[in-house]
């Protein structure tokens, strides 16, 4: 079966209060997709941003991101009037996302709707409380005392709070209580609107794939609360911290600073904290993108303190081990791995093993030769999803403006068209072309969009994850012409069709371990 999709942070969807949000505008989208007969829309995190905006460096693992709380549907529910958000300012530039202003405008908002919510009873909220209670009463808290320590990193804290000693813990419970609710209801509202969101989509045959970050950020709840989890000293600073290692784009490799997970201490355990992750995660979204899937076969640890990744060491990962686990927890998952970077003999193992499919970026695709097993030609199985580029690659036309002349000549060759300002339709029509059983592009690139609309640029801060569309994008012309590329290489699904089938087709439970 093959099919396709469109990747579209939940942040960049049209919105006149500054960021995408899960109301009308995510509706209106799901109806764009099934018209256009695309089965899958692709988010990028939707955990709270921290540093640098990154939905990758959050402060939870767990919890939803409260910018993307729809204030309209607050609305209906009697939690606030227009007048409350309304008449605020949310942007600077309605082409991008000012976080700043997010940052002082959002909460008092939603303390507003939280006094309206506190007058009521409500049976679902209790539930929801009860069923979340593993990560939600620690991020609550977690988070008051973020706020009054003036949104502080953890380790500003005093030293009682900083190194999670249990009287000064219990006295915290008892003293920001109400703050401590306040971030609940947060999450509550958060998460009622996303799974409305979810049954809306897949009740139009629409199947919603998640991203799951391998690592979490030093300023997380997580690293505070359980430091056992993580390659830490006693004074819970970190031992290592992960990374990239040097290559010809980043000649003093990328140095990323989340701390790395003990995967040994984990293994003693089965893996049940990852595993309370997964279930988390796969209730979540129909299909999971594991970012830097590489990661668990061997990662990179770099010496805390050191200000590049140049010295960092290769250091075994779970291997196979913790697919094991996870596919006896759970039986076969919807998997998409990403398997892009420094990849070995070793790694490609890992992931046939595990049957899940990989990456394959056209955009890294003409760089060299007829070789490049980035090329269509060049995929060696269906069992794969191919995309023209992802949320860390430039918009097809900022691409083909950053080529070096011999690639846009090969690209031209390969794809058959005589001017560089037809490549970027011509790499769409490759994807949907080629063996992949998926086929999944930035919306930018069906806009046509220029190198501005970059969503992000790893290892810069400034200028990222601030990508936004606007109403007028979304066209009957372009939903037809999504439909037609959709018809045209046999990947159409008609609305409300039924649940996705796996997209697993291989399994290899037999075979080497990459585990040591």
């Amino acid at each position: 079966m093959r099919e396709s999709g469109i990747l579209l942070p939940v942040s960049s969807l049209p919105s006149r209060h500054g960021i995408g949000k899960l109301g009308k505008a995510a509706y209106r989208f799901v109806d764009f997709l099934a018209e256009s007969g695309c089965r899958y829309w692709q988010v990028l995190p939707l955990s709270p941003t921290s540093y640098g905006d990154s939905p990758y460096q959050s402060c939870s693992v767990f919890a939803g991101n409260p910018y993307l709380i729809d204030f309209d549907l607050l609305s209906e529910q009697g939690l606030l009037c227009p007048a409350d958000y309304d008449g605020v300012q949310w942007d600077s530039d309605p082409d991008a996302i000012d976080y700043a202003l997010l940052y002082e405008q959002v909460m008092p908002v939603l303390r507003t709707a939280y006094a309206a919510f506190t007058k009521k009873q409500s049976a679902d909220y209790k539930k929801f409380c009860k069923q979340h209670k593993h990560w939600l009463d620690g991020y609550g808290l977690f988070m008051a005392l973020k706020t009054v320590n003036d949104g502080k990193a953890w380790n500003e804290w005093d030293t009682p709070l900083a190194m999670y000693q249990k009287e000064a813990v219990t006295a915290a419970k008892s003293t920001y209580a109400d703050e401590i609710e306040f971030f609940r209801f947060v999450q509550y509202c958060f998460f009622t609107q996303w799974y409305a969101l979810k049954q809306y989509a897949n009740s139009k045959g629409v199947q919603i794939v998640g991203d799951i970050p391998i690592y979490a950020a030093y300023d997380s709840v997580e690293v505070w609360s359980e430091p056992k989890l993580f390659q830490l000293n006693k004074d819970k600073t970190p031992r290592v911290v992960a990374g990239c290692p040097p290559d010809p784009f980043a000649l003093k490799g990328q140095l990323w600073g989340n701390p790395i997970w003990d995967w040994e201490s984990m293994k003693n355990d089965h893996y049940s904290w990852w595993l309370d992750r997964l279930a988390f995660t796969l209730s979540m979204y129909d299909v999971v993108r594991i970012d830097h899937f590489r990661g668990f076969e061997g990662y990179y640890a770099i010496p805390y303190g050191d200000k590049t990744a140049e010295h960092g060491k290769w250091k075994k990962g779970p291997g196979y081990a913790l697919w094991k686990a996870a596919k006896e927890t759970f039986g076969e998952i919807n998997v998409i791995a990403e398997d892009l970077g420094n990849i070995t003999p070793a790694v490609i193992r890992l992931l046939k093993r595990t049957g899940f499919p990989g990456m394959k970026v056209l955009q890294f695709g003409f760089d060299s030769d007829a070789n490049n097993p980035y090329l269509p030609h060049a995929f060696s199985t269906t069992n794969c999803v191919c995309y023209t580029g992802t949320h860390d690659n430039h918009t097809l036309r900022g691409w083909v403006k950053a080529n070096a002349p011999e690639y846009n000549e090969y690209a031209m060759r390969y794809l058959n068209v005589k001017k560089e300002s037809q490549l970027p339709k011509a790499m769409l029509r490759a994807a949907w072309a080629s063996i992949a059983r998926i086929a999944i592009a930035p919306i930018q690139d069906f806009l046509n969009a220029p190198a501005s609309a970059r969503i992000n640029t790893p290892s810069t801060l400034g200028g990222n994850w601030i990508y936004r569309t606007q109403e007028s994008d979304y066209t009957e012309k372009l939903c037809k012409k999504i439909r037609k590329l959709n018809e045209t290489y046999g990947r159409c699904t008609a609305a409300a069709a039924p649940p996705a089938i796996s997209l697993q087709t291989e399994n290899h439970d037999k075979g080497e371990s990459t585990n040591g």
